[in-house]
């Protein structure tokens, strides 16, 4: 049978994925700050993280593939996308759990066709294949939005909090992107690539981000391994790749909302709702109760979310 691939819409896409605006700042082999200036390893102000280690300056393939053994992985120094490569690998059979990773990615996909970059040495990139039953499509960026917080609380990240959808707040302030995509064979689910970009020393000082966006290292004050956080997350997304459609993940991801109860503004294509959010549904949708007391659904991947201050 030829393959036609469908989606339910082609792509669902729900995430700010990071972009770097300003060059990342760095050294390789020691530190060579300034008074003025602050890192984990020299300790001085303010809090940006601007040295790396010399084993953390890049993910080394050998060292990847050792640790994550058995697990099937791809790796690479650069890519434009891992979504696409992790596509065409689940085209041709890559079971759930498989995982593409890349150290620097140069046209990571983000919502409504955006795309963003991923410098070297700097974050997390790469792109899970996952078989999830069809009915629970919706659950497979949950699951990963839940992974990414139980990672930041595992680095004791301060303040973790998921904002509906899947955006993973750290202090407020976003540390992930994730991003959906459906392969389908006619009416048959073929299964699905999330991508996921973690912040991990990006620095955002001096962008339009700064405010909005964070890392890791600058959240917990310390240098982490990027190789531990990667096989921590991936541990994660399959411990909750097992439960997609339960209570338990349901209630993993509902209990670290903080928007209930609050004014907020959802936008789609044709209109703009106002309204308090009240509660959301095991398939992420998210209810707001309008000011003539009718509640609106707002489905995830089809609107943004904008929380009133």
């Amino acid at each position: 049978m030829k393959r036609a691939e469908h989606a339910l819409p082609p792509t669902r896409s729900f995430s700010l994925g990071f972009s770097l605006l300003n060059p990342v700042k760095r050294t390789n082999l020691k530190c060579t700050h300034s008074p003025l200036d602050k890192c984990v390893m020299c300790g001085t102000l303010p809090l940006i993280l601007i040295c790396i280690k010399d084993e953390d300056v890049s993910l080394d393939a050998e060292a990847v593939m050792k640790q994550l053994a058995p697990r099937p992985v791809k790796y690479f120094a650069q890519v434009d996308t891992t979504n696409d490569i992790a596509m065409q690998w689940l085209r041709d059979g890559a079971p759930t759990g498989a995982v593409v990773i890349a150290d620097e990615q140069r046209k990571g996909k983000g919502r409504h066709g955006r795309t963003w970059q991923t410098p070297p040495g700097v974050a997390l990139a790469m792109s899970v294949v996952l078989h999830p039953p069809a009915q629970w499509l919706s659950q497979t960026t949950m699951l990963s939005a839940v992974a990414v917080a139980e990672l930041c609380e595992h680095v004791a990240a301060p303040d973790v909090s998921i904002k509906w959808p899947n955006d993973v707040l750290v202090a407020g302030r976003k540390v992930c992107g994730i991003l959906s995509e459906v392969a389908w064979e006619g009416n048959r689910l073929v299964g699905v690539v999330t991508g996921i970009g973690v912040n991990v020393r990006i620095d955002f000082s001096g962008s339009e981000l700064q405010d909005t966006a964070i890392s890791l290292e600058h959240a917990v004050g310390r240098v982490l391994n990027r190789l531990d956080l990667l096989d921590y997350l991936l541990a994660r997304i399959d411990h909750w790749a097992a439960r997609v459609g339960t209570d338990v993940l349901f209630e993993a991801w509902r209990s670290r909302m903080t928007i209930f109860g609050q004014l907020v503004r959802v936008e789609s294509a044709n209109e703009v709702i106002a309204g308090i959010a009240e509660k959301v549904e095991p398939d992420g949708t998210l209810y707001i109760r309008k000011n003539d007391g009718t509640l609106f659904p707002a489905l995830a991947g089809d609107v943004s979310l904008r929380q009133e201050r």
